[in-house]
């Protein structure tokens, strides 16, 4: 951090200071503001404007629910961007920290035919309309990022863009919190996190974490027994988003009107959509994002990176491993260096060549980065599926059998499956692992007889996997409702002579959950019919991945992910957050894998090189 001193200044706020180098030249000179917006809500800003520079420059701008008061244009995430010169503003948005009016978790999109309508796309114009006007030595153009909640915030702002506003980089946005971000995937409820986040966020206007009472927060939740409880014991109604939960657990407007697929229209602006092949947050809205400004991009202005990362990972330090998973490269100095900088220099600036890759993948495994002309890639990849088979064998071939053929398991929600070792502590507490649960070993489930496991042979060369990975299960289940978990791991050799430390190794590489009622609405759920053979199908999401030779490819089936997954009661009831402790039972779960009911994983196998 730079030492400072308080100077004297007349530039536009109420406080300037000027931060000094440590050869003690200025650097920025930083102004405070409050900024109306068209409401007559002021929005607390910090502006970083560098002391000296001649030329005109750009603004970046980021907006952030997290406080704006420790950011500073220095360090890893933009301290590429600071070394090309801009003059960087950071802003609280309305309800959090020092900025007034009332903060809204995931605000929809305003109503425009209504005269003063405000949402986060409409405070970013004033913003903009504001800095242009009031801050001296600027170029007219802005650039915006951030990540997760702040990249949430820059897709509002370039779905509805300010004239000034250039470009934007959105970094792991949630573009739809009950489909598959932060807050439910597939209709399964994220417990600890929807849980620890809105407590976090709406116990105050600052951060606030919950305080919980036992090292292991598995505990905590079980003890907890019916979501029921949680008004009851802990939140006392305070927390609305708690709230929304509990009245809105299905896909209903309330959550649609929140997702912001359905605002995004053309790409107006260059779009540099970036996430993480491992971020524990936000991993389907970053592609969502992509996926839907590209169906509508006709000037090719929409553009992807997809790195080694977790939530955020790429922000700071090297980036060259991910827990125990090393990548070989400074994955993201190399992201920070030679892409972003470049990406805001030439569309802010007027700098480089503006020779941009459509889609850039760091390719796990290999270890190697790629461009593709699209994502997923249409060309130099094939379609096949891997088969569930009898022994535990997972293979390309199909079933033959034609007679009644399954594993099963007992899900039990009195003991449901932990989803990382334990303890578990908070996910935001002292010493929590979140941040690299999804590249943990998986071995610690060895001994529960409530995962089924199903494995290639050892490999006999290098196959790499590239695209979008579908689960397909035909299963059945005693009770009348059931989550259904699928992992697809990369298992390494029992003596691996490239990475001794990684022997036996099982990195999970995709991964989703899928809760039953919804097989056929995520509107309208409806009981599972006991006992009956049902067709399930979803998304594992994208991955660019080599399994090595000498590793092997397996699938992993489960009913419980706790407590990242609430307890499914497995008896169907209306509303799970209003469950009673009677209505939780266990239950029989079979996996079908015949020619009939041919359970599988359906993948894109790269046949680049290959006749």
């Amino acid at each position: 951090m730079l030492p400072l001193r308080q100077c004297s200044s007349r530039i536009l706020g109420p406080l300037a200071l000027l931060f000094l180098s440590a050869r003690g030249q200025a650097d920025y000179i930083l102004t405070e503001a409050r900024i109306p917006v068209r409401d007559g809500t002021h929005l607390y800003t910090r502006i970083y404007r560098p002391d000296n520079h001649s030329e005109p420059l750009p603004f970046i701008l980021q907006r952030t629910p997290y406080g704006v008061r420790g950011e500073r244009p220095e360090g890893d995430y933009l301290g590429s961007l600071a070394k090309d010169g801009y003059v960087f503003v950071f802003q609280d948005i309305r309800g959090r920290f020092d900025s007034e009016g009332t903060f809204v978790m995931c605000r929809p999109p305003r109503d425009r035919s209504k005269a003063g309508s405000t949402d986060e796309a409409s405070d970013t114009s004033d913003t903009i309309a504001w800095l242009l006007t009031n801050v001296p030595g600027n170029n007219g153009r802005v650039g915006m990022l951030g990540i997760s909640y702040d990249g949430t915030l820059t897709v509002n702002a370039a779905a509805d863009p300010h004239p000034a506003l250039r470009s934007v980089s959105p970094q792991s946005p949630a573009m739809d919190m009950w489909i598959g971000d932060d807050f439910h995937h597939n209709g399964a409820f994220r417990l600890s996190y929807g849980f620890e986040y809105s407590s976090m966020m709406e116990g105050s206007k600052q951060l606030e974490r919950f305080k919980f009472d036992k090292p292991d927060t598995y505990d905590w939740y079980l003890n907890l027994g019916s979501l029921s409880r949680v008004n009851e014991r802990h939140l006392q109604g305070k927390i609305p988003t708690w709230n929304d939960f509990v009245a809105h657990p299905n896909y209903d407007t309330f959550w649609m009107t929140r997702a912001l697929a359905g605002s995004l229209g053309e790409p107006k602006i260059p779009i540099l959509n970036v996430t993480g092949w491992w971020d524990q947050e936000d991993f389907y809205g970053p592609q969502i994002a992509y996926s839907t400004w590209e169906k509508r991009d006709r000037k090719h202005l929409n553009y992807l990176v997809i790195g080694p990362w977790n939530h955020g990972g790429w922000s700071g330090g090297a980036g060259d491993r991910l827990g125990d998973i090393r990548f070989g490269s400074s994955t993201a100095r190399y992201y920070r260096d030679e892409i972003q900088a470049p990406w805001f220099a030439y569309w802010l600036k007027d700098k480089g060549t503006g020779s941009f890759p459509e889609v850039r993948s760091f390719r796990t495994g290999a270890n190697k980065w790629k461009t593709y002309s699209s994502w997923p890639p249409r060309d130099g990849v094939r379609r096949r599926s891997l088969y569930l088979g009898q022994n535990s064998a997972l293979s390309f071939s199909p079933p033959a059998e034609t007679r009644e053929a399954y594993d099963e398991y007992v899900s039990d929600p009195a003991n449901p499956i932990p989803y990382r070792a334990r303890p578990i502590q908070p996910t935001y507490g002292p010493g929590s692992q979140w941040f690299t649960w999804l590249v943990s070993d998986q071995r610690f489930l060895a001994d529960r007889m409530d995962v089924l496991s199903w494995k290639t042979e050892p490999l006999a060369e290098d196959m790499t996997i590239t695209g979008e990975a579908t689960a397909r299960l035909f299963a059945s289940t005693t009770g009348t409702d059931s989550d259904w978990i699928v992992k697809l791991i990369d298992v390494y050799p029992d003596a691996d002579p490239a990475e001794s430390s990684l022997s036996g190794y099982q990195l999970m590489v995709a991964n989703e959950v899928f809760r039953g009622r919804f097989r056929r609405s995520f509107t309208h759920p409806e009981a599972i019919p006991a006992g009956i053979v049902r067709d399930y199908s979803w998304s594992l999401h994208g991955m660019d991945h080599t399994f090595r030779k000498g590793h092997r490819i397996m699938v992993q089936v489960q009913s419980t992910w706790f407590p990242l997954i609430d307890r499914n009661p497995q008896r169907f009831v209306p509303n799970i957050f209003m469950a009673s402790e009677a209505d939780f039972q266990s239950a029989t779960q079979r996996i079908y894998r015949t020619k009939g009911y041919p359970s599988r994983v359906d993948v894109s196998v790269a046949t680049e090189g290959k006749p």
